[in-house]
């Protein structure tokens, strides 16, 4: 079985067990039988839709991937919770507990994008459209933020994307979810 993956997924395959793919921003220019790709993206043959916005997207997507390259017979073992939860650990990832999490929970936030939403809301934030103290957006949207006529005082929070983050997702998850910490006051 020929798996392709595009450069922001794989970290995840890779811990997930798997040693031979091919890598692609657009896996249908390549020959292959499965792709594996973040859930926004679409491609003609068959795939596996992960998502990779929180930690726990992570997890569970290494975990998804690893069940299916091992039922499968791709892989001759599965790596289990407490491996991924190790590699969490030699990244440094960032421990959002509850306390984090009750400390943001009277923060009202507007977001600018799907895949923020999913760490706001893991960070315990209310996102709301009317009567909030923060915009969160993405880096893409910055000029069509910046320009709307906002008559209230609020803090901006720009979140890097694409080019400006990094291709490994642990990385990139821990670089938002500290940003976004550091400016939620």
């Amino acid at each position: 079985m020929i798996i392709v993956t595009t450069p922001m997924c794989k970290k995840i395959v890779e811990i997930a067990g798997l040693k031979e793919f091919k890598i692609n921003k657009h896996p249908d220019k390549e020959e292959g039988d499965l792709a594996i790709l973040l859930s926004e993206s679409k491609v003609q043959m068959p795939s596996i839709a992960i998502k990779l916005n929180t930690f726990s997207q992570i997890k569970e997507s290494i975990l998804k991937l690893t069940n299916y390259f091992y039922d499968n017979e791709i892989i001759d073992k599965k790596v289990s919770e407490n491996e991924i939860l190790a590699i969490f650990n030699e990244y440094d990832v960032l421990d959002i507990d509850s306390t984090t999490k009750k400390s943001n929970f009277s923060k009202k936030v507007k977001v600018y994008s799907e895949f923020l939403k999913d760490i706001v809301n893991d960070l315990g934030c209310e996102i709301v459209e009317d009567n909030f103290e923060y915009i969160i957006f993405p880096d893409y949207l910055k000029s069509k933020v910046i320009e709307l006529d906002y008559e209230n005082n609020f803090k901006f929070i720009e979140i890097p994307t694409h080019s400006n983050a990094s291709k490994d997702p642990i990385i990139r998850a821990n670089e938002r979810y500290s940003i976004l910490l550091n400016n939620l006051e």
